[in-house]
């Protein structure tokens, strides 16, 4: 429609453009769209019609003026959009005559446009526009990349940038806890920035995504299958899908063939509100952040209200109208039937006529006024508009950049400084409707003006896929629940792990925890080690049984004194009492009394007091009674001697010395616990060592000196009294006091011997229970021994308690043992003023290079015309032999009769400034041609002819990418010696773009490789904020993270932009711990850097360049990067090149505008008539002295590219015209070269099929992607003899070589700072072995500390992720990088205690041996036949099997050996007290056979004690095989006492077995010490039973200390305390029964008579 102003706009109302096959013999066909038509978007072309009819019935908006509109269908192709861009831009006019005025020309253009619907096209587009300033306002375009101003000036947009919406998925996918999702996007500027906007901000959420995946539908359909199957193998049940709708339609309808399983979809804007979609069930449940629904009150009649009239008027609607209703309109389709009118549009249901969810059709609502709002600002005043009003479009821009305005449906139209507004999106979800179809639900929204936080807000429940109601779960690995670590799965995503359990001694509290803690010194893990609890305290309390039982003895104990003291008292003055010095007595008995009481002081919880008071009340009461007993000793030893003739012993050690006595013993005790407690007093001591999993509480011995300083005198005291009872033996039977003493002390002794390894080996409460044990054991000894016999004489025995009594003989008394235990046509807007090189040709080359790095900038007054664009700076000499180089190629070319042989080529060479809007005025003027006027009479050969055969440049990626786009269209190739950027490879975006120079893919994956190869693993990264930085460091930071490599920072700069951000990625540098940077940045920029770097210089780093500045000599004045490396272009030599370059005269130079500034800047004169106030040059100047990158020819790296490619072109044109030569080879005059002109268009094929070598030796070739073979030099920067530094290749790269032999090393690196070992850069030091890697927490994954391996675990690689449990029988060393086998400990015959042990075992075997021998040879004499000959030597075969079984108990058990043991020692106990008891009864028989009448002996017969010897030995025989049948004692590795090391003991197999024999023995010899007792009465000097009695009471008291010492010691302790109790039960037996009569037989022979044995001596004085 036709108005006083015309608003453009442009729609993809299609998705293709019908493709055309160029046969190259006629004019190419116009551009068309194909394929199905777009209702959507006819919607939003037909609502832009609708709001300018609407404006223009306004009359508070533009009164008086009228808008008109032209809108056109871009395809959504590039391309189209780009041509009807150009439409725009020129005018609505088909001619434009020269004669017209700029004035003519401006009005003619478009003020606004509105439009396009895909980020892709919309780039296109504002490039270009934004070179004239006519605003573009997008409705639809949302990628971030378009919020930049500093390349899209001229854009705004209605719709949200796609910043917010990324931010804003990643957020809600983290809400739902969603950490293993898949994502898929269109292979476009929208989905590809989309999602790298999304994936950033997942990234910072912790989320992972399994797959990444891109589609465009122009793509083959093999992609499209790989894609789905990526989605239908994934296992995450998420998908986030940032597609446009063309491509999410094939990617729907492939799935729909195979459904997947049942996913979460995560939508897009520009999908999730398509009602198209609504068809696919499989989407239910989707979710996504759509733009608000509306509504535009009439915009429904207005879209209804067309007739077929009315769609004839326009080729669209016509379409539209014959697709909906299967119709043929008028005159316009065959083959169908003709529309009749009959046509209901209202009851169509298709998205045209869908106004329900008006979203995207208000934005084009609100772009079209928030246009018209713009012009009304530029044209109306207060009170009218003049619709004459010339403006230019940047006014129209200023307007629109200041609108705020709110729309008729109440909508607020602004824009921010990015041309962007505010975010608000609705949460739209999928949800099925009763009659199954799915509809959209708005479920919340979202607003990104709200606080922090506050963006969201939920109005209703969400419906999930499946129609679920709860959270679907989508997890790489389940959350790991206290008690458990993360340990990252090696190769995965961090959201992929597996969960550990805490090692032994942590816990982790948190779900998901990355580390487990241990716990405090006094705390252990619970079962479930998510919390750590104190552990129990142990020690001996009032509630446990062991201590309710301790306590009961030693109350029992105490009472008996008590008691006793209480009949001695009684009887105080009874011969019995008076006798045993009465006064001594009672203090005994008072002493015992506190004895058995202080043992309580050892049950309870230690305290100070308790453990001070237990030690010395235990140490003084014990000397005290000690003392008494000594006394009593003394006592009974004086009162015999005074009974003799002239003695006079009891007035030495009378009453009062007795009181001393005992006074000063106790008092030494005393003072050595006084010092004891002054010096290191015992106190409560928590023992950690011993239990993990429990505290010992204990009390610490203080000085251990001062402990068994108290001890030693307490045993002193009781030997020396032990002494004195035994040299008392003597006295006459009746007078028994120093008998009993005897007695008592050897049990007291016997007791505390075998207490000292008890309380070693015991561990935690048992030591305590062990030292009470001694206590109790030793006080019931001396109390049962010392006063048991008397009071049974006081209280049953009354009529011995006679003086006279007291005074014969009578038989001593039995008393108990001790005990032990152990532990893109028009006229030029003005004449161009380019700078640069130019020469006349039949072929022209354009060239085009960054000669300045900037461009003047204008402030633009909008008076009058806009000036000229021109470069402004320093010249950058490098670029300037760049293009002298293509000079001097294009010179040896024509100089060659080889290549083009008759053809000259002519070269027209252009400086870019390094920006991207000079670079595209230069592509339009070397597409256009060179002339500055074009008649539209022209032919197109003669237009033809006029364009340029191809171009070479540019050296950047950014104005290469602009160039490519515009040189794409026209099919002209060009060609670039630098340009690196990866994405240059895409052929559908850039199908006419080659290049000399490797991708940056290879050069950044090199890079990685080599960053890893010398263990770097944190560095830090600085690009160019462009795309060759951009697209290079991202390239790069995806081959490094595929390497492990962590990155520090990565901060871009660009030479526009304010010093503020260089300072400030400056003092990040400074700052960073990161001693490796990695620099993809342009040389200028990397000039900038290097410069604010050198102000303040930061520690010294190793810098790695891209090749882009690595190789460039201007560099090397900056000594801060010495040792810097990075790939560069091979380096080469161009015979010729130099002389070229320096065969300039001022002369010459004055031709070029460019060679004029380069002769005055390199000599600081001026030539006639260039400059002012400057010296003249005087042609004194040298050209060869001077020294700059202009003249350096020693490093043609680059340069060599501009040769290479130069030669290309040449190639690629001699190509076609050697085909048009053969072709037309008898015409060849005049026709040849109008021919010639048209086969221009095939230079582009010519160029990709181009193979061949330079003159000097470099090959030129291109691949599929229009890209060399990836060639590199590793160069190095090392300081030379003069201190200079200089460029060194150290190696070479090349990526035709097979995988891994692609590096090649010459010569050694210099790093940074001179230093010729690699430098060091990592965030974390390797852990060594023996640790493991634990990730600090919201830090990359090359920071971790180091944590030692956990008890019992190792690991054996540096930089282990996880730490191994050693296997049961092994134990970490102390590095814990090892498994060593754990020691095995036993009894082994190398052991002290073994020996010792073996020692007495063999010598009681010998004693036994020998007393044999004594019997043997004395066996006629009367004690020995008095004895029992046979059954005595029968006692003493089996004592020797005693002494030597217990051999069998040391050495490392085996399966024989544990079952001998334990059946030998049972069989050979049993053998020796069977005898043993045999003996006891012939006593018993012998002496009844002398009673008158008695037939005793008649029954008990030597045949009689055989067979009972016999019986009682099969009985234990029996019960052993039994044992071995049923479950024999075997080795058995005990882990489960000690962790570091392995008690391999005898099992006991059958516990029952094993108690029974043992209990066996204990009946016999307890049945043995009952006869033993009863036989009491025997004459004195017929002493066997009495004997027998004293060795069952001493073999008893071993096997009752045995068991607790058994049960309670640990490892080979255990062996030993059963050895023990062997050894010491054989030497009571041996001693107590043969000792005597060995005696008697080799010292005292007088007394082996018969008359001795049976009559009545009295007792010898000693």
């Amino acid at each position: 429609m036709y108005g006083d102003f015309i608003i453009g706009g442009i729609f993809a109302i299609h998705y293709y453009t019908r493709s055309e096959q160029n046969t190259y013999t006629r004019q190419p066909l116009q551009p068309q769209c194909s394929g199905s038509m777009d209702f959507r978007e006819l919607r939003f072309a037909r609502a832009m019609e609708f709001t300018i009819q609407e404006i223009n019935n306004r009359t508070d908006l533009l009164p008086g003026i009228t808008l008109g509109y032209q809108i056109y269908d871009s395809c959504s192709a590039v391309s189209m959009s780009v041509k009807a861009t150009f439409q725009f831009a020129n005018g609505m006019d088909p001619f434009f005559n020269e004669t017209d005025s700029c004035s003519k020309s401006a009005a003619a253009a478009v003020p606004a446009l509105v439009g396009d619907s895909t980020s892709t096209t919309s780039i296109s587009m504002a490039r270009q526009l934004g070179l004239f300033g006519i605003p573009q306002v997008s409705h639809y375009a949302t990628c971030a990349c378009l919020s930049d101003k500093r390349q899209y000036p001229a854009f705004l947009r209605t719709i949200p940038s796609d910043h917010h919406q990324a931010a804003a998925l990643a957020r809600m996918v983290k809400h739902f806890g969603w950490t293993w999702i898949g994502a898929v996007r269109s292979d476009t500027d929208y989905g590809n920035y989309g999602m790298a906007s999304f994936l950033k901000a997942a990234q910072e959420e912790g989320i992972c995504v399994e797959y990444s995946e891109s589609y465009y539908r122009t793509q083959p359909r093999s992609k499209l299958e790989r894609v789905a199957n990526v989605i239908r193998r994934s296992t995450a049940r998420v998908i986030v899908a940032f597609v446009n709708s063309g491509d999410m339609r094939f990617l729907l309808e492939e799935l729909a063939r195979q459904p997947p399983p049942p996913m979460q979809w995560i939508g897009s804007e520009t999908w999730i509100t398509d009602p198209d979609f609504l068809r696919f069930n499989m989407c239910a449940g989707a979710i996504g952040f759509g733009v608000p629904r509306s509504v535009i009150p009439g915009l429904r009649e207005f879209l209804l209200d067309l007739s077929p009239a009315q769609a004839l008027k326009s080729p669209l609607l016509t379409e539209f109208w014959e697709s909906s209703f299967s119709c043929s309109l008028k005159g316009s389709s065959e083959g169908a039937r003709g529309c009749n009118g009959s046509e209901d549009i209202r009851a169509l249901q298709n998205p045209y006529t869908d106004t329900s969810q008006l979203r995207i059709t208000n934005l084009v609502y609100k772009a079209t006024y928030a246009i018209a709002h713009a012009i009304h600002g530029v044209i109306c005043n207060d009170t009218q508009c003049d619709k004459s009003a010339k403006f230019t479009p940047w006014q129209i821009l200023n307007q629109l950049k200041r609108v705020n305005i709110t729309t008729k449906n109440g909508y607020q139209v602004l824009f921010d400084s990015s041309g962007d507004p505010v975010a608000v999106y609705e949460l739209i979800n999928w949800q099925v409707k009763k009659d199954g179809s799915l509809e959209f639900v708005t479920v919340g929204h979202y607003d990104s003006s709200r606080p922090r936080g506050q963006e969201f807000s939920m109005s209703r429940a969400i419906s999930w896929m499946g129609q679920q109601r709860e959270v679907p779960r989508s997890v790489c690995s389940e959350s790991c629940p206290p008690g458990t670590r993360k340990a990252v799965q090696k190769g995965r995503p961090v959201c992929c792990y597996d969960c550990i359990p805490c090692a032994e001694g942590e816990i982790s509290n948190r779900t998901d925890s990355l580390d487990c803690l241990r716990c405090p010194p006094e705390f252990w893990p619970n079962v479930q080690r998510d919390s750590c609890l104190p552990k129990p305290v142990e020690f001996l309390s009032w509630d446990d049984t062991l201590s309710v039982i301790l306590t009961a003895f030693s109350i029992t104990g105490a009472f008996i004194a008590v008691c006793v003291a209480a009949v001695f008292y009684k009887h105080k003055t009874s011969p019995i009492v008076r006798a045993n010095n009465s006064e001594l007595s009672f203090l005994l008995l008072f002493s015992l009394t506190l004895c058995f009481l202080c043992s309580l002081t050892f049950i309870g919880r230690p305290s100070e007091w308790s453990c001070m008071l237990r030690h010395t009340a235990f140490g003084i009461t014990f000397v005290l009674c000690i003392s008494c007993v000594l006394g009593k000793t003394i006592v009974v030893l004086m009162a015999f001697r005074a009974t003799l003739p002239g003695s006079n012993a009891m007035k030495w050690f009378g009453p009062p010395q007795q009181r001393l006595s005992v006074l000063a013993f106790t008092f030494i005790q005393a003072l050595i616990c006084v010092i004891w407690l002054k010096i290191s007093p015992p106190l409560p001591l928590k023992n950690l060592k011993h239990y993990k999993e429990r505290i010992i509480l204990e009390c610490g011995l203080g000085s251990a000196i001062g402990f068994w300083a108290v001890l030693g005198y307490i045993g002193f005291l009781a030997l020396l009294c032990f002494i004195l009872a035994f040299l008392a033996r003597k006295l006459p039977d009746n007078f028994n006091e120093a008998k009993f003493i005897t007695f008592s002390m050897l049990i007291f002794c016997a007791v505390w011997i075998t207490f000292i390894p008890a309380y070693v080996s015991s561990p935690g409460k048992f030591t305590v229970a062990v030292e009470i044990f001694a206590i109790l054991a030793s006080s019931f000894g001396l109390i049962i021994c010392i006063f048991a016999p008397k009071c049974f004489i006081i209280v049953f025995r009354p009529e011995q308690n006679t003086k006279k009594h007291i005074m014969g003989k009578v038989p001593s008394k039995a008393c108990p043992a001790g005990c032990k235990a152990d532990p893109v046509s028009c006229r030029l807007w003005a004449q161009s003023h380019l700078s640069g090189l130019s020469m006349t040709g039949d072929f022209v080359i354009g060239g085009v290079f960054s000669i300045h790095n900037y461009m003047r900038s204008e402030q633009n007054t909008y008076t009058g015309q806009p000036p000229q664009a021109q470069c402004s700076g320093s010249m950058d000499f490098r670029e300037l032999r760049f293009a002298r180089a293509m000079e001097f190629a294009i010179h040896e070319i024509n100089n060659r009769t080889d290549l083009l042989p008759g053809i000259t080529l002519g070269y027209q060479i252009r400086d870019s400034c390094a920006a991207v809007s000079m670079a595209i005025k230069v592509t339009f003027q070397l597409a256009n041609g060179v002339e500055s006027v074009f008649n539209d009479t022209d032919s197109c050969s003669k237009s033809a002819s006029a364009a340029v055969s191809a171009v070479i440049g540019e050296s950047g990626s950014t104005p290469s990418i602009s160039m490519a786009r515009m040189l794409g269209l026209f099919r002209i190739p060009l060609v670039s010696h630098y340009a690196t950027c990866a994405c240059l490879s895409d052929k559908r975006e850039f199908p006419a773009f080659l290049r000399t120079i490797p991708s940056d893919q290879h050069q950044a994956a090199a890079l990685a490789r080599m960053v890893k190869y010398f263990g770097w693993t944190w560095i830090g990264a600085v690009r160019s904020d462009s795309d060759y930085g951009n697209n290079g460091m991202a390239s790069f930071l995806k081959a490094a993270q595929e390497e492990g490599i962590c990155v520090e920072y990565s901060e871009s700069y660009y030479r526009t932009q304010p010093r503020s951000k260089l300072e400030r990625v400056a003092n990040v540098i400074r700052r960073s711990t990161a001693r490796v940077i990695v620099a993809f940045l342009a040389t200028g920029d990397m000039n900038i850097l290097l410069q604010e770097l050198a102000r303040q210089p930061p520690p010294p780093l190793q810098w790695i360049g891209s090749e882009n500045w690595i190789s460039h000599s201007e560099f090397l004045r900056f000594n801060m990067c010495a040792g810097a490396i990075g790939f560069g272009v091979p380096r080469s030599v161009i015979p010729g090149l130099r002389e070229f370059l320096l065969d300039l005269s001022p002369a010459q130079a004055l031709k070029s505008p460019l060679l004029t500034e380069f002769w005055e800047s390199s000599f600081s004169c001026s030539l006639i008539g260039s400059s002012e106030g400057a010296r003249e040059c005087d042609g004194s100047e040298d050209i060869r002295a001077l020294q700059n990158p202009y003249t350096d020819t020693s490093q043609l790296r680059i340069t060599n590219m501009v040769y290479k490619a130069t030669y290309a072109i040449a190639h690629a044109i001699h190509g076609v015209t050697t085909e048009l030569y053969s072709f037309y080879r008898e015409k060849l005059t005049k026709l040849y070269f109008t021919l010639m002109k048209f086969s221009l268009l095939q230079i582009l094929d010519q160029l990709k099929r181009v193979k061949f070598t330079t003159k000097n030796s470099f090959q030129v070739s291109f691949d599929s992607s229009g890209d060399p073979v990836a060639v590199y030099e590793l160069i190095n920067w090392q300081f030379q003899k003069d201190g200079g530094l200089d460029f060194v290749t150290v190696g070479r790269y090349d990526s035709s070589k097979p995988r891994g032999q692609e590096f090649s090393m010459s010569r050694a690196i210099s790093w940074v700072g001179g230093q010729t070992e690699v430098p060091r850069s990592v965030c974390s030091e390797s852990c060594p072995p023996g640790t493991r890697k634990a990730v600090q927490k919201g830090k990359p994954v090359c920071c971790y500390d180091c944590i030692p391996c956990a008890e019992g675990e190792i690991s054996n690689r540096t930089d282990s992720l996880d730490c191994v449990q050693c296997p049961p029988e092994f134990w970490p060393n102390t590095k814990r990088d090892s498994c060593l086998a754990k020691p095995v400990e036993f009894l082994s015959w190398e052991d002290t205690l073994s020996i010792i042990l073996t020692a007495f075992s063999i010598t009681g075997a010998f004693v036994a041996v020998s007393v044999a021998v004594v019997f043997y040879k004395h066996r006629d004499s009367p004690i020995v036949r008095a004895n029992n000959s046979e059954l005595s030597f029968l006692l003493l075969f089996s004592l020797t099997l005693c002494f030597l079984c217990s051999l069998t108990f040391i050495g490392q058990p085996s399966e024989w050996s544990c079952m001998l043991r334990h059946t030998a020692f049972g069989i050979t106990f049993v053998l020796c007290i069977s005898c043993v008891l045999g003996k006891t009864i012939v006593v018993l028989m012998a002496f009844r056979a002398t009673l008158p009448g008695s037939n005793a002996m008649k029954w008990f017969g030597p045949p009689q004690q055989r067979l009972s010897v016999l019986t009682f030995t099969l009985i234990q025989v029996l019960i052993c095989v039994i044992w071995l049948t049923i479950s024999p004692p075997l080795p058995f590795k005990n882990f489960k006492h000690y962790k570091e090391r392995i008690i391999l003991e005898c099992g006991l197999g059958s516990a029952i077995g094993f108690w029974v024999a043992l209990g066996y023995i204990g009946f016999l010899a307890l049945l043995c010490f009952v006869l033993a007792f009863l036989a009491r009465k025997l004459p004195d000097n017929f002493n066997e039973a009495k004997f027998i009695t004293f060795s069952m009471l001493i073999f008893c008291a071993v096997w009752v200390t045995f068991i607790p010492a058994y049960v309670s010691s640990p490892g080979k302790f255990t062996v030993a305390v059963e050895i023990f109790a062997i050894l010491a039960s054989s030497f009571g037996l041996v001693i107590c029964i043969f000792a005597p009569k060995c005696f008697i037989i080799v010292f005292r022979p007088e007394q082996n008579t018969k008359k001795h044995l049976m009559g009545k001596v009295p007792s010898k004085s000693l």
